[in-house]
This record gives structure tokens, sequence and C-alpha cells, in this order.
């Protein structure tokens, strides 16, 4: 039985979903105000692997992944400059102009991961009117009050009838000491205190009628709005970034709890963070390389570029909840083994069974272990060893070292799929990306070509030529491979 491990308890839970046979699952999306990187990559692919298990052991899923396309503010979550408006006058375009296009980009980076779509999307800006409705109901229950056209939260009146800092394992008397006076501050009653709605200056430029201002809704309150709307007043699981913890999610606790007059999530997860040198990669750190100069390689730190699937297996190597350290050594091991998974799958498919073959348990068990490693808090690391562990064999008997009975190998074949291809979502087939047979044989016709054409450059000792035919087919999602009689490619 899948265990995961729920933040808000800080332990492993057996998960029992609140509705027999479905799971509601809520997951904090990207603000668009910039193209995706590594840490935005992170989050996406764990609940991907968490919302392709849970459809695996049966479940159907309604999995709600917002899009924050208005209230992230600047500096903190209640003052500064909106990022979606501050990026629409620097560039002299409509604000849903910068959502679009970037929203386009990070669900072309998703689909480039093979991070399939939630069942939902929905998007701050299209949810004002549930975000009123909800902070008034935190006014009517007297948790907030209105101060110049913004609605704060009253944290210390709250922190007297539930227990605030619970999710973060923070007290209300460290976040006082912690808390920073701010400039423009001075309405609120306690500098901790957050916005539940902000008034609007007048060069901001995403504003909304409401009871209190002409203003906009406080970041937090998005995924509080939404998630009830989508979801009901109790769903399963909320996750996001380790770095939401606190205040995001925090505040959205307090939030649902003054609203409903009670919590709202039963398991939290968080994924932990991406880190270079140490120090989290980020947009705020100024340290963050895009995916898609990940896929390019053009950046200082890349020594070449890498494949979407690449990235995947490198964020899946490492389980969820642990730090990873980037640099493009890492990426170049993962590299080499995900080649070596692929390699073995592909030798999977092309073996014969072996007439008269002993049918061993070792496809069975295989199985079994993998099940075991995903119910313990979806353990993508020893299900990937597993594999390895699993490659050996295939290669020992595609080498004519060992035989395999026939429904051994039906049986290890279905256990890859299941595991390798259907959870883990690598992209293992080969060159074909589906279509039909015309087309697949125009894709192999004109990929030959062009490494035909870069093995005579590198006759030719054209080296310039020969590095960008490999670079752009690399970045376009090609795996080539040099061989003693020249090369192979798969996609």
């Amino acid at each position: 039985m899948l265990q995961i491990y729920n933040t808000l308890t800080r332990q492993k839970e057996y998960f029992r979903p609140l509705h027999e046979g479905h799971v509601g699952m809520y997951v904090c999306g990207p603000t668009v105000y910039g193209d995706a990187h590594l840490g935005h990559a992170r989050p996406a692919i764990t609940f991907d692997l968490l919302y392709r298990y849970l459809q695996h052991l049966g479940y159907k899923v309604r999995y709600v992944r917002n899009i924050t396309d208005v209230g992230h503010l600047e500096h903190d979550a209640d003052e500064g400059e909106d990022k979606i408006a501050k990026k629409a006058r620097l560039e002299q375009l409509e604000p849903m102009e910068v959502v679009q296009y970037y929203t386009n980009r990070y669900h072309r980076d998703m689909e480039l991961l093979n991070v399939l779509p939630p069942s939902i999307e929905p998007h701050a800006s299209g949810h004002i009117i549930e975000q009123m409705a909800f902070v008034q109901k935190i006014l009517d229950h007297g948790y907030a009050y209105v101060s110049n056209g913004s609605v704060y939260m009253d944290v210390e009146k709250y922190a007297k009838d539930f227990p605030y800092g619970k999710l973060s394992g923070r007290n209300l008397e460290d976040i006082k000491t912690e808390t920073r006076e701010l400039d423009g501050q001075a309405e609120k009653k306690h500098s901790y205190d957050f916005a539940l709605w902000k008034k609007a200056s007048p060069e901001h430029i995403m504003h909304w009628p409401s009871p209190w201002s002409e203003g906009f809704p406080g970041w937090h309150m998005e995924c509080s709005a939404m998630g009830t709307k989508y979801l009901g007043e109790e769903f399963d699981i909320h996750g996001g970034g380790m770095d939401l913890m606190f205040p995001h999610h925090e505040a959205e606790i307090a939030q649902s709890c003054a609203a409903l007059g009670h919590d709202t999530v039963h398991y939290w997860m968080h994924n932990n963070m991406i880190t270079i040198a140490g120090k989290k990669m980020g947009k705020s750190y100024n340290n963050f390389i895009t995916l898609e100069q990940f896929f390019r390689g053009e950046h200082s730190l890349l020594t070449k570029p890498f494949s979407p699937m690449t990235i995947r297996f490198f964020i899946l190597m490492a389980h969820y909840r642990s730090t990873v350290d980037f640099s493009s050594a890492a990426l170049e091991a993962a590299e080499k083994g995900f080649a070596r998974l692929q390699e073995a799958y592909q030798r999977l498919q092309k073996l014969q069974a072996t007439a008269g073959a002993t049918t061993t348990d070792a496809a069975s068990v295989l199985a079994e272990k993998c099940a075991e490693a995903m119910d313990d808090d979806l353990n993508s690391p020893i299900v990937i060893s597993l594999l390895f562990d699993s490659a050996k064999r295939i290669n020992s008997v595609f080498d004519g070292k060992e035989t395999i009975a026939a429904e051994e190998l039906e049986q290890l074949r279905k256990v890859w799929q299941t595991y390798a291809i259907d959870i883990l979502g690598l992209q293992l087939e080969g060159a074909s990306a589906g279509g039909d047979e015309a087309q697949t044989q125009a894709l192999h016709g004109a990929v030959d070509m062009l490494l035909n054409m870069r093995l005579e450059a590198k006759r030719n000792k054209d080296w310039g030529t020969s590095d960008k035919i490999r670079n752009e087919l690399t970045a376009l999602g090609f795996n080539i491979k040099d061989t003693k009689d020249g090369f192979e490619w798969t996609l």
C-alpha cells in the first residue's frame, strides 16, 4: 500500500483517499513571467510521477495545477510590483500577452519533458470573483480587517483559535521575531499580517473592482479559492516546492481555516530544491538556467546541450525529498546512464525467447520490488537501480550468455513498459514517436541523411559542422551514439 511523506505530520503515512477510488490533487504551478528553469521542472516531474502512479494504482485523479498570472509581487507577498505587470510595463505589452507567451512556452517545455497535462489548469486572473468571495468569508468570521482599501489577515487573532505555523513548524513568536518591517506597511496592524486583497496604486495595470477597493488579490488567495472550487472544501493532496511551505502554504492553511472553520488538505507534499554550488536555483537568485538553454546548451555552466529526457532522468535519479546539486558533470553522468537504460530497453524489444529455457521468477521479483519502491514514498532512484540490475540480464541474454523463456520475456517487457515508461515517464521507444509508417520512414531518412553529412564533415575535419549537426539534433531530443561502424540514434 502506498505510503507518502506528509509534510504536515512530518512522517510517512499510508495514503487513504477521502473518496473511494477518487483522488483530488492540487499542485502550485508556475508564475508565468519568464521561461521555465530547472527549478520549475522538478515539481512538475515530481507530481507527474505521483499522478502517473496514482492512476497506475487504479485511482481516478482530478489533478489541478494553477497558473499564477496576477498577485505574485516583488519583495514579499504584500509589497512591490506584480511580476506580470512589471514585465508588461517594461516590454510595453498587455499583461495577458506576457501571460500567454510564457504559458505557451511552459506547456512546450512540459511536453518535451513528457509531463502529462493536468485535469484542470486554472488561472488566478480567471477566478477573481471566487477569491473575493473567499476574502469576504474570512472578514465575516472576524479573522481579517480592512485598512485603506486593502484587506489583511489578522494573524495574531487567528493564532488564538488555530495553530498558525503548524506546516512549517514555526510558532508565532518566532515569526514575529523574523518578520522585518518594510516601507509602506503602516496600514497593517502587525508586520506579519499578509494581504488577502491589495488596493491598486494608480500606476498598477492589473486591477479589478471589489467592495474594498479597485485592486487585486494577494498571492496566497488564489490557491485557497481555486483548490476548493475544483476539489471541494476537503481534498487529498496539495503539493509544491519546499520553498512554498512558508509563507505560501502556511497562509493557505490559515485562509482555509479562517473561511471554512477547518483544514482543507489531508496530505501536504513538498519536493526539495535544486541547487547550484549549494545555493537554491531560482530567478530571485539570478542563478537559474532555463530549460531551453539546457536543450540548446546555451549557458556558460553547460558543456553541451542536454535532451529533455536526460533532464527528466537526472531529476528522477534523486528522491523527490532530497536536495539535488546541479553541475554539468552530473548531467553528463545522467545522460550516460539514460543511454545505457535506453540501450537495454531496445535490446529487450529485440530479444527472442529460447526454446526449452527454464522460466525463472526474475521478472516477477523485479515487478514486486519496483512496486515496493514506489509504495515507499515514490522512491524513483530505487526503481531506476532495479531497472539497471535487470539490464544486466537483458544484455547477457542479448549477448548469448544466458537463455530466457517466452513467459519470462513477456513479463519482463511488461515490467519495463509499466515502470520505465508509464510510471517514470521515460521515453524509451526509440526513433518512432508515433504517426504512420510513411512519416516514420521519412523521419529515419532525414536524420540518417544529417548524420551521414556529419560523418562526412568529420572525415574532412570540419569539426564546426560536425558539432553543429550533433548539437542541433540533441537539442531536438535525439540521442546520438558514435560507433565503429558509423552511428546509432534514438528519439
